[in-house]
């Protein structure tokens, strides 16, 4: 079977946005209106209202990344501004077969309703698969527990609404049918859902609570790694409010802070955003293997009491951890509101800081 190539033409209500999330639209907007062929482009003797699947943004950043999205023959970026009228072209390949296994692994519920349930995902789980993880995520297990899952984050995504990085630990929403999927979606995509993190960090922050606002992007010299230092980004807005902070007296007998405890809210969700920000502070994660973390010759490795050090060593990936998730639910319009327990290294190193607090 062919790929499928797409012939969008962008229209008024895309004009001026970022290619991804136009193209998002775009296509929402024609399977929406399938009777409707002016704006789409099919090969000879396909149908588009049969042939168009459904996309996510972030499927659509992948196929722009790989040069998939095409203007005058071109390749254009995500962050490329649409213009109404504009045609491109969207060549869309076939879905690499992936048949997904349940698995009979356990789950900790937080909440659960016919709609939906909240899980405390472990440090160490990825939540979806990929192409280089076939098994072993939180979805092969949500597959074994539950009858249904929303299809709407396709065959590898059933019920994934948003994820957190597979070290990160915490509370994560997933949904049963399509539409609290759509549902949720909206909220999150308008900010309306309340999200704060706990961390344990490098350092204790001077202010008691802050802001700190800036674009997150790729960083151009490292993939796996967002980075502030970009001149194109997203908006990215976090909270922080620091919890506590430790420190241990010196040779002087003056006492010097070496870590802390924050609270993180999120205003926007971007990838990393937490970790990069703190970073960007001067305050990375502990434990956090790929931003700022430190040789055992830096002089914040070196700050830290040795059985904090003992301590910091085996943690599973950076102490962070989605403590808290409340929203409107999408369908019952009730409040539902969670507090995800830490995991227990997290809560180990918690317990041996305040040793110093």
């Amino acid at each position: 079977m062919a790929p499928l190539r797409i012939e969008l033409i962008v229209a008024e209500s895309e004009e001026g946005e970022r290619a991804d999330r136009g193209l998002a639209l775009a296509i929402e907007r024609m399977r929406a209106q399938p009777e409707d062929p002016s704006h789409l482009g099919e090969e000879e003797g396909e149908s588009p209202s049969l042939s168009l699947p459904p996309l996510s943004r972030s499927r659509i950043q992948n196929l722009i990344e790989a040069g998939k999205v095409q203007l005058d023959q071109k390749p254009i970026r995500s962050n490329f501004k649409l213009s109404a009228g504009l045609k491109l072209i969207l060549d869309l390949p076939d879905p690499e077969p992936l048949e997904l296994v349940p698995e009979n692994l356990p789950i900790e519920i937080l909440y659960e309703d016919a709609h939906l349930l909240i899980v405390n995902k472990p440090p160490g789980l990825t939540v979806h698969p990929s192409e280089t993880q076939r098994s072993g995520t939180l979805v092969h297990r949500l597959l074994h527990h539950l009858q249904s899952l929303s299809s709407i984050g396709g065959v590898q995504r059933p019920g994934i609404v948003h994820r957190i990085d597979k070290d990160t630990s915490g509370a994560l929403v997933i949904t049963k049918d399509d539409q609290t999927h759509h549902g949720l979606s909206a909220l999150f995509a308008k900010h309306d859902i309340d999200r704060s993190y706990h961390a344990l960090t490098y350092g204790a922050p001077k202010e008691s609570q802050f802001t700190i606002k800036s674009l997150i992007g790729r960083n151009p010299n490292d993939r796996k790694r967002m980075s502030m230092s970009v001149t194109e980004g997203r908006e990215a807005i976090t909270h922080i409010k620091k919890l506590k902070e430790f420190g241990a007296p010196d040779a002087r007998g003056k006492t010097q802070l070496f870590a802390a405890a924050i609270e993180a809210t999120l205003e926007t969700g971007r990838t990393h955003q937490i970790r990069v920000h703190l970073t960007g502070h001067g305050n990375s994660i502990l434990g956090d293997p790929l931003y700022g973390m430190p040789t055992e010759r830096t002089p914040k490795w070196l700050a830290l009491p040795s059985d904090i050090q003992a301590h910091v060593k085996p943690l599973p990936g950076q102490a962070l951890h989605a403590r808290t998730l409340g929203f409107i639910h999408p369908v019952t319009h009730e409040k539902v509101h969670v507090v995800a327990p830490y995991p227990t290294a997290f809560e180990k190193l918690w317990k041996e800081l305040d040793r110093y607090a």
